[in-house]
């Protein structure tokens, strides 16, 4: 009887405990600030966070195949909107919760300008694929409409993902790199995080990054509350200080 009532409890409880928890797909270009903010969501709600990263365009082929996310912190508008075509989200409840930017970055502290990449006098230049990645695809329209692309384009090496783009530059495998200015201001980055060059926002279309409440976690309040909070002055702070606008 004891056995059987304790099985009860737990299936009774079961519900309950999923729902205080969220799984939040994360844009790679985003994963550093959220988990920023994940631990003051989870102070001042009392729900936990299950943060996972990689590319906007892996992420969405993962939650069109069934993984069970909750929120989608997209690097774009687009994906989201197939993912509501495809009824794959709660309909009308994405929104612009930030703006990102791209920047020439070096791994080593020393001054950065145009002149580093107009030069192309380097081996390697760092991006992510422009066909799986927003920070990529900005990166390759900021090189065409700098008439660079078709000059730098044999010295490119493509990550799958912003982070990846990043991790090439920072392991000196290239040069330089075309990487999100949030990943140069994250505290957690060890190499250089004072020079830069910060691409006109005019040689790129805006990197208006969405987010979404998916079907799967229609009824999960951790969830719910999490996209609240990520629209609070408490965390758009957060995120000014990773360079998001």
């Amino acid at each position: 009887m004891r056995i059987f009532l304790s099985a009860f409890l737990f299936l009774f409880l079961l519900p309950v405990s999923q729902a205080e928890l969220a799984r939040v797909a994360v844009a790679a270009n985003f994963l550093a600030t959220a988990k920023a903010l994940a631990p003051l969501f989870e102070k001042q709600s009392g729900y936990k966070l299950l943060i996972s990263g990689a590319s906007t365009a892996k992420l969405y082929a993962q939650v069109i195949n069934g993984a069970p996310y909750d929120v989608f912190l997209s690097a774009d508008q687009k994906h989201l909107l197939k993912l509501e075509q495809a009824g794959r989200l709660v309909p009308g409840s994405h929104f612009i919760y930030a703006t990102g930017k791209i920047v020439l970055w070096r791994s080593e502290k020393i001054l950065i300008d145009e002149s580093h990449l107009i030069s192309a006098e380097f081996n390697w230049l760092a991006i992510a694929n422009p066909r799986t990645a927003p920070y990529g695809q900005a990166a390759y329209q900021a090189l065409k409409n700098m008439g660079l692309w078709q000059t730098v384009q044999p010295k490119l090496v493509q990550g799958e993902s912003i982070a990846q783009a990043f991790q090439f530059v920072a392991t000196g495998n290239a040069q330089l790199g075309l990487v999100a200015l949030s990943q140069v201001l994250n505290p957690a980055n060890p190499y250089n995080r004072k020079h830069y060059w910060l691409v006109p926002e005019d040689q790129y279309e805006p990197l208006q990054q969405a987010a979404a409440l998916l079907e799967r976690g229609r009824n999960n309040l951790a969830a719910k509350q999490f996209l609240q909070f990520i629209r609070s002055d408490a965390a758009i702070n957060i995120m000014h200080k990773y360079g998001y606008y």
